[in-house]
């Protein structure tokens, strides 16, 4: 039987929105999610009333009945917080369920091998209140890294033990690693938002995220005149320029600068690749626009800054990071447009003005197509 395939949202859906991402992978067929915190799970939980929600961060002492009022699961990673679980659902009568979290090699959250042996007689002894087992990959992106076959053995030797749970290993790459990492239940979640889960091959999930933004200015320069602060980028011949409304403040990061030594970031304008001249301001970047017809460009045109054959993790690169950080660093200045199945959602209320922008001129545009198919 194929594993179910649940969905990563936490950070709010990767940045993309977790009501609407969560509205749409339920109505895709999603019925299992996992966040990171129980306010989370809360905004989850509002948007989609009947699925499991799984809260990974794990369990803080007085804090059950938020996760009773809301119908959501704790991440339990700590033989602590299971004592203090067991005393808060013996108190309250509370029957809604709980994960175990083992650690299999990242030592960051979960209960040792060792511990996690030491509750098998409780799951052997029925009414546990446990209803799945995971852990967590360390280097899935990695094809033929030891240490992925190294956690599977101890995963599954330790989950065989947890009779009647359901298991959960596999996140977006170890999906990729085959059927053994499979188990019960994957955990995609960069790869449903883009982020190639493959790096040492083509990308097999789809494109998630349109960012466009306004061109506020255009503007000529003179060979051998510096653009942007401290002077870093100087026009080699004369120079269009299409100054666009958007910057670090917004999530495109100061990195993808360049300067007379280093080419930066691209972005599509009027369906052609032009590079980032000078410095990432905040609010502002300059575009080399020279190359384009005359009159291709004015004032107002909109441009992309991924889509187009730009893709998350290409911007990662020019970024200096990873396609997550990309995803999550969007900031809020940025109008959100979900397109995709029978509902496009507009922002539930107007996006402020950036200071560097005309009154007239709409914010920067983030759109997010319908999602993928779900892994299998």
């Amino acid at each position: 039987m194929p594993a179910e395939c649940s969905a990563v949202i936490k950070a709010d859906a990767y940045g993309c929105g977790a009501a609407q991402v969560a509205r749409a992978l339920n109505k895709a067929g999603c019925k299992t999610f996992f966040v990171a915190t129980i306010e989370e799970a809360r905004s989850v939980r509002e948007a989609v009333p009947e699925p499991v929600i799984y809260v990974l961060g794990g369990y803080f002492q007085n804090t059950g009945e938020h996760y009773a009022k809301i119908n959501c699961r704790p991440v339990i990673g700590d033989l602590n917080e299971l004592a203090e679980w067991d005393v808060f659902c013996r108190r309250s009568g509370w029957t809604g369920g709980a994960a175990i979290h083992i650690d299999t090699g990242m030592n960051r959250l979960g209960l040792t091998l060792a511990e996690a042996q030491a509750i098998i007689p409780r799951i052997n002894a029925g009414d546990h209140g446990i209803t799945l087992v995971m852990s967590h990959l360390v280097s899935a992106e990695q094809l033929n890294s030891p240490v992925n076959a190294k956690q599977l053995a101890a995963f599954r030797a330790i989950a065989s033990e947890f009779s009647g749970v359901p298991a959960a290993l596999a996140n977006s790459s170890g999906i990729f690693l085959g059927a053994p990492f499979q188990f019960d239940l994957v955990r995609p979640g960069a790869a449903l938002y883009g982020v190639n889960p493959t790096p040492e091959a083509d990308n097999p999930m789809q494109q998630v995220v349109d960012l466009k933004a306004r061109i506020v200015q255009t503007r000529n320069v003179e060979r051998g005149e510096s653009v942007g602060y401290g002077g870093t980028w100087t026009a080699r011949r004369p120079t269009k320029l299409a100054i666009i409304a958007v910057g670090y403040a917004d999530g495109y990061f100061r990195a993808a600068s360049s300067n007379d030594g280093t080419r930066g970031a691209e972005v599509i304008v009027a369906g052609k690749r032009c590079p980032v001249a000078g410095r990432v301001s905040m609010d502002l970047i300059a575009i080399d626009i020279t190359d384009l017809p005359p009159n291709a460009v004015r004032r107002g045109h909109m441009v992309t800054l991924l889509g187009e054959g730009i893709t998350v993790d290409e911007l990662a690169h020019h970024f200096g990071t990873i396609g997550y950080e990309v995803l999550t660093s969007l900031g809020h200045r940025y109008a959100r447009v979900y397109t995709g199945g029978n509902v496009v959602e507009p922002p539930a209320k107007p996006a402020p003005v950036s200071a560097a922008e005309q009154p007239s001129s709409p914010q920067p545009l983030e759109q997010l197509a319908s999602p993928p198919p779900l892994p299998s």
